[in-house]
């Protein structure tokens, strides 16, 4: 059910991806040069009023990074060995030196995010569920940094407002109760996700030693 939660998101991202002009492609060079196999994904800064954020983008980042094709360590042990050296605060986990983050997970690189935005918000005639992350992989070895980019996902790319003024209140109304209830980000997270770190997608991750791809160009490269 995963895999094709997965893939559905996956293809979702393509579509709307060609909808809109894409960024210049990514310099990968110091990526295949430093050849990472394993990931460890560090707890998110979290930038927004919503305690839940963090949790929820932890869920999601996992899937396009794994389907990529790298190794990466489960949340719930990285959450735990950090509790357990009394390292609770995400900014405190980020100022960990890279060489004892490698001694104690032995990774090869580390993910270091930021969710900026994340949640539902009413303006005026709109009710919108946004999540926009920001991300910057690491070598754990070197302290080089191989990869950084930033992604977001809103609610309202794949809704349509009609019925007028009155039609478009009422709408935005009705999506805030139901996006604030059933935690709209969560779904929105898993798009943000796999938009930013997918190696299927524009500047994503290239594909890793896992992966039947891995060695291909990036997909940025490919539309070059």
């Amino acid at each position: 059910m995963n895999h094709v939660k997965s893939c559905i998101v996956i293809g979702l991202l393509l579509l709307t991806m060609g909808c809109v002009s894409m960024p210049p492609a990514h310099d990968y060079s110091a990526f295949r040069a430093a050849n990472p196999r394993s990931i460890v994904v560090l707890p998110p800064i979290n930038n927004t009023p919503e305690v839940i954020a963090p949790y929820s983008m932890m869920s999601q980042v996992i899937a396009p990074i794994a389907e990529s094709g790298f190794y990466v360590f489960p949340v719930a042990l990285v959450d735990q060995t950090f509790k357990t050296n009394g390292l609770t605060v995400a900014q405190d986990v980020h100022a960990v030196p890279v060489h004892k983050l490698h001694e104690i997970f032995g990774a090869d690189a580390a993910l270091y995010l930021t969710i900026e935005d994340y949640g539902t918000s009413y303006v005026i005639i709109s009710s919108d569920t946004v999540v926009r992350v920001s991300a910057t992989l690491v070598d754990l070895r070197s302290g080089d940094v191989l990869w950084q980019d930033q992604a977001s996902a809103s609610s309202a790319e794949t809704r349509s407002d009609s019925g007028g003024l009155a039609g478009m209140l009422i709408s935005a109304a009705i999506s805030q109760i139901i996006e604030t209830v059933t935690d709209r980000g969560f779904d929105i997270a898993a798009i943000t996700a796999a938009r930013l770190l997918s190696a299927e997608g524009h500047n994503g991750l290239l594909h890793g030693p896992r992966s039947p791809k891995y060695g291909q160009p990036a997909t940025s490269e490919k539309s070059q």
